[in-house]
């Protein structure tokens, strides 16, 4: 298996959860907390499926994960904080507390 990978194609929200993004950012506000699964990851950072909002797809990025925390593993628990909300393309911004467990 590749280090990295991207969601794949039935766990990206479809155009009907797009059109649900106002539902989801009500459900997600700045400072809510999130607990979800990572579902892809890249270099970047690792996409997350939020626990209890389907239409939901997140994105913590490196650059706002605790420090000397590695790339979180497919299928890893995640516990972190909304950050922001990216209208572009409909992620919710996460920063993580930590790994809530990992994925085997």
């Amino acid at each position: 298996m590749d280090e990295y990978a991207w969601p794949t194609v039935a766990e990206v929200p479809t155009e009907l959860h797009h059109r649900r993004w106002a539902a989801t950012v009500a459900a997600l506000p700045l400072g809510a907390s999130i607990a979800g699964e990572v579902i892809g990851r890249q270099r970047f950072g690792v996409f997350i499926r939020v626990d209890g909002v389907p239409d939901a797809m997140a994105l913590a990025e490196i650059t706002v994960m605790p420090q000397r925390m590695d790339l979180p593993a497919l299928g890893a628990r995640l516990l972190g904080e909304v950050i922001g909300h990216a209208e572009h393309n409909h992620q919710v911004r996460v920063r993580l507390h930590e790994v809530a467990t990992s994925a085997e």
